[in-house]
């Protein structure tokens, strides 16, 4: 991926690896517990995320301590990412919608420290189910390809498919349009803000954003370059705040059928691990914005580009095997 951005030499951290895969890490405290293989824990929550995970019991009682969360679950990538030059924070352009800032943090799931000068990918369709790029295909109808005979797949599951990691095949784009999309780096936090609008929702999934995680590659002058894609997945909204926002313009005009979070064949219903995001707004007034916030537990060490088969849902696709990058 290439674009303008300031030169950055800086490479992201070391990564140690003197902890096992079966451990919680809590943060300050020096104390482990075991867990369930595909349960690794990740400190650095924001504020409003539970701060226990399941299926977790701390050890120490230091009550500053921050107990680590789940490795981030692996999803399928869909047909529609472009591994465009959008180099922004600010991917609105001129879409129509509630405003929508999401506030990601990406750490070691091992270590968890924080990984600073990655590069993080959003990507999502707009008000009524369009995707930039693709705009022929995703008719916010049901995303069906034009002309494709009832009951085609359209790369994304619908209702009733299997969840997990089959990759659904890539398209190639259809349009030059990239709005809702954008990449970004982390900063020393491993935080990275992004500015957009809270998406609507097509035929057979619910409302959800699109991310990748792309690492050990080097921020130049013409963008990013090089590394491997170490996270695919997805963000997920709660019902009532898809409730509310189904009542504001644009969104309200939409007549394609609604799938819920709990119907939807991709979220692995895990909560924080499998992408819930943590909003707040105005409970009586959602169009003046939604704030989200997350924090992302990857393995950087990994590959995945969203087209692993050995995906496990809810234990972020550790036993995966590797693929070609997508970065």
């Amino acid at each position: 991926m290439t674009g303008n951005i300031e030169n950055e030499n800086e490479q992201g951290p070391k990564h140690k690896r003197d902890l096992t895969r079966r451990k919680v890490v809590v943060a300050g405290a020096g104390a482990a517990v075991a867990v369930g293989a595909g349960a690794t824990l990740a400190a650095g929550a924001f504020a409003g995320e539970n701060g226990k995970a399941e299926g977790a019991s701390a050890t120490s009682t230091s009550s500053d301590s921050e107990v680590c969360y789940r490795l981030t679950s692996e999803t399928t990538e869909g047909p529609y990412y472009i591994d465009a030059d959008k180099l922004r924070q600010d991917i609105t352009e001129d879409k129509e919608g509630i405003p929508l800032t999401l506030d990601l943090k990406v750490i070691d799931s091992e270590t968890c420290k924080p990984l600073r000068n990655v590069a993080v990918d959003i990507w999502h369709c707009d008000a009524l189910g369009i995707y930039s790029g693709y705009e022929s295909l995703s008719t916010g109808g049901g995303g069906m390809p034009s002309g494709a005979p009832s009951g085609s797949p359209t790369g994304e599951p619908p209702t009733g498919a299997p969840s997990g990691g089959t990759g659904g095949g890539h398209s190639e784009p259809t349009d030059d349009e990239r709005y809702l999309r954008g990449t970004w780096k982390t900063d020393k936090q491993g935080r990275v803000t992004f500015k957009t609008i809270f998406p609507g929702w097509y035929q057979g999934r619910c409302v959800h954003i699109h991310t990748k995680v792309h690492v050990d590659g080097e921020w130049t002058d013409a963008g990013y370059e090089g590394g491997h894609t170490c996270h695919t997945g997805q963000f997920f909204f709660d019902e009532e705040t898809v409730l509310a926002s189904a009542e504001v313009e644009p969104y309200s005009t939409s007549t394609t059928e609604r799938t819920t979070l709990t119907e939807d064949t991709i979220y692995d219903q895990s909560g924080t691990a499998g992408g819930l995001l943590t909003l707040k707004y105005d409970k009586k007034n959602i169009a003046k914005g939604v704030r989200a916030s997350i924090t992302v537990g990857v393995d950087p060490d990994a590959t995945h580009d969203g087209t692993d088969d050995a995906v496990q849902p809810g234990g972020g696709g550790a036993t995966a095997s590797p693929s070609s990058s997508a970065s």
